[in-house]
């Protein structure tokens, strides 16, 4: 069971994680605007490490996984810019992190030795039940289903990432050092991806062209992220994935704000997916 503190500590990132993921969703061109983002968040991870008293990565193990981690991120930014490209954000946010459960659950419990109950096998049937409700099994090309698929590669990215996160944590790398490293990995990452199909100076433009929408975005997923890491230094990783995708309910609200209508049936699957993700975070005995 998280303690208070981790509680607050995770609803909290869930609330500014979807909030800063509703003003991408915002932005004429999510892509390219995410590569401003993760910059605006590099330098405010990177005033955070500033603070740091020892040593930042106490052994070679604990470099390796934010490292990977930030290739995970990487992807993960890369895939959710294009999923809210192509499908409204209460649905791309709903498979994305629902996706990452059904991946962090089994990992966490054969490897990380978190436990497993009834509740949990529950609580990954509903949220299996409820990503298969919103339609997911044949999505088509284009539109909305095209959005589906990269919101999956979305959920694969999200699960290794803070599975990383979790390992280079368990090894004693101090959670500013972590975040700063990770994404300064993940976002050259992102520059030369967004560069095999424009040229630098289109680039630049696209990300200046609305700067404080930008920068409020990089400071909310700072505080995201920083509030995440904190949380799960001392707590088990599915059980904090878990409660952080209440976000999931917060970026359903804040689609709804921006006028955004999803139909029934995607509505009762994002239902199932949250009820889900409450089994699943139940304590456990």
């Amino acid at each position: 069971m998280l303690s208070s503190a981790a509680l607050v500590l995770v609803l909290s990132s869930a609330f500014f994680h979807a909030l800063w993921n509703a003003l991408l969703k915002r932005h004429e061109d999510p892509e390219n605007a995410v590569v401003g983002v993760i910059a605006v968040t590099v330098v405010s991870g990177g005033l955070w490490a500033l603070g740091l008293e020892g040593e930042a990565f106490p052994s070679s193990q604990a470099l390796l996984w934010t490292l990977v981690a930030g290739v995970l991120e990487s992807g993960y930014l890369a895939t959710l810019a294009r999923a809210l490209r192509h499908a409204p954000l209460g649905l791309a946010y709903t498979v994305s992190r629902g996706g990452a459960l059904l991946l962090v659950w089994p990992v966490s419990v054969l490897w990380l030795g978190e436990r497993l109950t009834p509740w949990a096998v529950v609580g990954a049937a509903l949220v299996a039940l409820g990503m298969a409700v919103m339609n997911l099994v044949r999505p088509q090309r284009g539109g909305v289903g095209e959005g589906m698929l990269w919101a999956l590669a979305c959920a694969v990215c999200i699960a290794g990432f803070n599975l990383s996160y979790k390992r280079a944590l368990g090894f004693g790398v101090q959670p500013p050092a972590l975040f700063t490293l990770s994404l300064g990995v993940a976002l050259p990452l992102l520059v030369l991806l967004r560069l095999r199909g424009q040229s630098w100076s289109v680039l630049r433009r696209k990300v200046l062209a609305r700067p404080l929408l930008l920068v409020a975005a990089g400071l909310l997923c700072t505080l995201s992220f920083s509030l995440l890491l904190l949380a799960l230094a001392n707590s088990g990783a599915g059980a904090v994935l878990t409660l952080r995708n209440t976000s999931i309910a917060f970026a359903l609200g804040l689609g709804a704000l921006q006028g955004e209508r999803l139909e029934r049936r995607q509505l009762v699957g994002a239902g199932l997916v949250i009820l889900g993700a409450v089994l699943l975070g139940l304590p456990r005995a």
